[in-house]
C-alpha cells in the first residue's frame, strides 16, 4: 500500500532513519483507514536548499524544517493503479538542532517531522486554529501508539 523513495542530498548518513520513517508513514496509513497505493517521496536536504524551496514557492526566505508537496490537489497522477501521493522535503540540519532546542532525540524529532509532512499529504493543515487542533491531535496519537514521546511529557 506504500512505496517510500528515499533521497539524500545531504552529507549525512540517512539509512537509520529509513525505518523509522517507514514504520511511521505504515502507522499513519492504517491509522487514516487507506487502502489505496501510493508513492510517496522523502527529500533530506541542507539549509540552503530548503530556504531556497521555501523562497520559491512560499515566498518565505528562510530556512524551515519540513515541507510537503502534495499531488492529489486536483491533480491526480494514477499509474498502473498507483498513486504518487507527493514529495516531503526533510532539512537534516534543522531537525538535529531542534532536537536539541526540544531537548529530546533525534529519532522523536524526525518522526514529528515525517508525520507532519505526510498527513499535509493526506490533505490536513494548520492554517486555522480549529484545523491545527486536529493536525496536532492525530500527530500526536500516532507518536503515542508508536510510543515516540517528548522527553518530560
Amino acid at each position: 500500500m506504500l512505496d517510500i523513495a528515499f533521497v539524500n542530498e545531504t552529507n549525512y548518513v540517512i539509512d537509520d532513519y529509513k525505518e523509522l520513517i517507514t514504520n511511521l508513514f505504515f502507522e499513519v496509513i492504517k491509522q487514516e483507514n487507506i487502502d489505496k497505493y501510493y508513492e510517496i517521496s522523502v527529500v533530506f536536504v541542507t539549509k540552503e536548499k530548503i530556504q531556497e524551496i521555501n523562497k520559491q514557492y512560499r515566498s518565505i526566505d528562510q530556512v524551515t524544517d519540513v515541507i510537503s508537496f502534495a499531488l492529489l490537489e486536483g491533480n491526480y497522477n494514477h499509474y498502473d493503479n498507483i498513486t504518487t501521493l507527493g514529495d516531503i522535503f526533510i532539512c537534516i540540519e534543522k531537525m538535529k538542532e531542534q532536537a536539541i532546542e526540544y531537548n529530546h532525540s533525534e529519532s522523536r524529532e524526525l518522526a514529528f517531522l515525517s508525520c507532519h509532512g505526510l498527513l499535509h499529504l493526506l490533505g490536513y493543515d494548520h492554517d486555522n486554529e480549529v484545523n491545527e487542533k486536529i493536525m496536532f491531535k492525530k500527530q500526536k496519537q500516532i507518536l503515542n501508539i508508536l510510543n515516540i514521546k517528548r522527553k518530560g511529557i
